[in-house]
């Protein structure tokens, strides 16, 4: 079997319903059977809704993949054989049964499902610093060099003043969005 030591999302089929519940029960299973170093980042993919009950606008979260769990990993047979033994897990999407390992996802359509979550696609290992100048590669501002304004490192979040027509504009980036200039 082939075996890799590169970090990549895999998508889990799951009972409807209990997306939330494998959520937990993968990351508690990855530390107490001392998987940390293979099984990182889970998360179910959930967007904002407005329902109307009674006549009243309530905001509920809503799965975009019910029945769908993301799991980033590192494919060994043992956290394999972890993940797909998870309760509630009815396999991996992608895999063609057999014992057979699945296939990971693009990772256009990881760091696409990381941002709309708001999620840098990669932690980042940069310290950056107030009034540090930076180069935004990716966005609406590519190209452009700015000044970080603002900080948030538990949400990989900077702010960014850029010069447009002639005048000061603020924008959010994530981590992965700029660069440091040497």
């Amino acid at each position: 079997m082939v075996e890799t030591t590169k970090k990549q999302w895999y998508v889990l089929h799951t009972y409807s319903g209990y997306e939330d519940k494998v959520r937990s029960d993968l990351l508690s299973r990855a530390q107490s059977m001392g998987m940390q170093d293979y099984i990182f980042r889970v998360m179910v993919p959930e967007q904002e809704k407005i329902e109307k009950v009674n006549d009243k606008k309530k905001e509920v979260e809503e799965k975009i993949f019910p029945g769908y769990v993301l799991v980033e990993m590192v494919m060994t047979d043992e956290s394999w054989f972890v993940v797909r033994n998870t309760p509630n897990v009815t396999g991996f999407v992608g895999s063609h049964g057999g014992g057979s390992k699945p296939s990971p996802l693009l990772e256009e359509e990881v760091n696409r499902l990381l941002r709309q979550q708001g999620e840098p696609a990669k932690r980042p290992q940069v310290d950056y610093e107030v009034g540090e100048t930076v180069t935004i590669i990716d966005g609406a501002f590519n190209g452009v060099e700015g000044k970080i304004t603002e900080i948030q490192p538990d949400k990989y979040k900077l702010f960014v003043s850029v010069d447009m027509f002639g005048r000061a504009t603020t924008t959010e980036l994530d981590y992965d969005q700029v660069e440091k200039i040497s």
